[in-house]
């Protein structure tokens, strides 16, 4: 009965995999750090107050530009509106995305927009707790400066409003400037165009109490974020280059399997879906979001890598039961389901979570989960649930790797019984088990220390006369790490055409004496 490639593999030609698999980490890590662009660009935006002279915004057919031949008629501030005795309801802040003499780009992929309100202290008007903001926003687009405007969006969004004055309120203090928190505004998931415009309107309504109590707005403030051209490119060719990659070994996987006279076990066919999970994520289908205006791009990527992670989380706890020994019946799904049944609810959830606010984002690029108190209350309850669901996993992960070794170990008891030769296998095939485990668990860690540097550092390191972005290494090392990890699983795992004599180690009940039960 023929073993696995992991069993049967010489010890030199195992570190020989080792060093190349190594090897192509590092090389993901330096295609991020030193040859890809920071994964994102943020961009500031002033917002231009414009005046509707004629009132325009009853029929919605007027655009208001903030600058360039066909710019609007412009105020500086408000108190040069109320000099010119020009209305609240008829004043536009105005937003060209991009800057002057620029041009948006399909390789962005996406552009995720955040607000922020500038309001001076007035001891008559100052904010009052729970105050909302009542926006009246459209979005348009256009590709030639001598084309017309068309419309991609309009809504009537609220944004609650939450600033700290941190000076005593006297009128003393008066002008100066709340501390505002940024405002979630938009996302659209493609940037299919090269022209944006932002046209954003307050109405003030005393009798319906709309936008009143929010203080003495003075200015908008936009941040624009999107994708940088340059990692986009190194981004898809690395998903080019593994997408066959793990294809081939995985098709080269389940051949070996199905020339097996028994039929497959569930810890090869656990492995064969990790993979297929894995081509999924890797499939490029990003570059035709270059060509075509796919909003749901964001969205579909979502989709996908819960499912991998789900399958990943799904095999590890399989993976390591299959190895426990502990004279239970396995080898069958339904065993498991009360450790994979959390795992599938879990993505489940994350699923709905995402399609709440996503899912909405394909109508209305101005929704926001966080924008009402019910949302950011579910929003974050999600966040926490999902954060202590996954210390729980981690622990228990733990738990069972530590069975493992404890099972492992206690089994050494049989291998002195053995020939030298046997008993020289047994240890290597122990030794080479426990040392894969520890590969997995330092695969996962390294995830969340990389998420943590890149969270925490300012983006980039100067090394020598190379400047290395930490954020970039992160994303693709982190990337080719785990099509690394699965290629060697299937490679290792997959059976081997070499054979051993008749000495096993038997447990009762099981379908294989080996000792790597497969």
């Amino acid at each position: 009965m023929a073993g696995a490639i992991i069993e049967n593999m010489s010890t030199k030609k195992l570190v020989i995999v080792g060093v190349i698999l190594l090897l192509f980490q590092a090389f993901s890590f330096m295609v991020g750090g030193l040859i890809a662009p920071s994964p994102t660009t943020a961009v500031h935006y002033l917002a231009t107050k414009c005046v509707d002279t004629v009132k325009t915004h009853h029929k919605g057919s007027k655009w208001f530009m903030p600058w360039g031949p066909d710019q609007c008629s412009k105020i500086r501030d408000f108190d040069e509106a109320m000099a010119k005795r020009i209305e609240a309801n008829n004043i536009v802040f105005a937003v060209h995305i991009p800057l002057p003499n620029r041009e948006m780009s399909a390789w962005f992929q996406f552009m995720l927009v955040i607000l922020q309100f500038d309001i001076a202290f007035k001891m008559q008007n100052q904010i009052e707790d729970g105050s909302l903001v009542t926006m009246d926003v459209g979005l348009a687009y256009r590709d030639s400066t001598l084309s017309e405007w068309t419309e991609m969006a309009h809504s009537i969004e609220h944004r609650k409003l939450s600033c700290n004055f941190t000076a005593t309120k006297t009128y003393e203090n008066e002008g100066r400037y709340y501390d505002c928190d940024l405002l979630p505004f938009m996302e659209v998931g493609s940037v299919a165009h090269k022209y944006y415009l932002l046209n954003i309107r307050l109405p003030v309504n005393e009798r319906k109490k709309v936008n009143i109590g929010i203080g003495e707005i003075k200015d908008i403030r936009l941040v624009s974020i999107h994708q940088n051209g340059g990692f986009t490119k190194v981004w898809f060719a690395m998903k080019t280059f593994l997408t066959p990659s793990v294809l081939i070994i995985m098709i080269w996987y389940w051949r070996r399997i199905t020339q097996m006279t028994r039929p497959p076990v569930l810890l090869e066919k656990i492995i064969f879906a990790l993979g297929i999970s894995m081509t999924f994520i890797n499939i490029p289908v990003e570059w035709f979001s270059v060509g075509f205006n796919w909003t749901w791009m964001l969205l579909f990527g979502d989709i996908r890598q819960g499912i991998f992670y789900a399958m990943l989380l799904s095999f590890w706890i399989i993976f390591c039961g299959e190895h426990l020994m502990d004279q239970t019946e396995r080898n069958h799904f339904s065993v498991y389901w009360k450790q994979v049944g959390p795992i599938v609810f879990g993505s489940f959830c994350l699923f709905i979570f995402d399609m709440c606010e996503r899912g909405v984002q394909l109508k209305n690029p101005f929704y926001s989960i966080w924008a009402s108190d019910v949302g950011t209350e579910l929003a974050m309850a999600f966040i926490i649930v999902a954060g202590i669901c996954a210390c729980l996993y981690f622990l228990f992960l733990c738990f069972m790797v530590f069975q493992v070794f404890r099972n492992i170990s206690g089994k050494r008891s049989s291998l002195p019984a053995m020939t030298k030769a046997r008993r020289l296998h047994y240890e290597g095939l122990i030794f080479r088990f426990k040392f894969l485990m520890l590969v997995t668990l330092a695969c996962a860690a390294m995830t969340v220390i990389f998420f943590i540097i890149s969270q925490v550092n300012e983006g980039h390191w100067h090394w020598g006369g190379y400047t290395v972005q930490v954020n970039s290494a992160f994303f693709t090392g982190i990337y080719g790490m785990w099509n690394l990890y699965v290629f060697a699983l299937m490679f290792l795992y997959a059976p081997s055409h070499k054979r051993y004599g008749d000495e096993y180690i038997c447990m009762p009940k099981r379908e294989s004496c080996r000792l790597v039960i497969l």
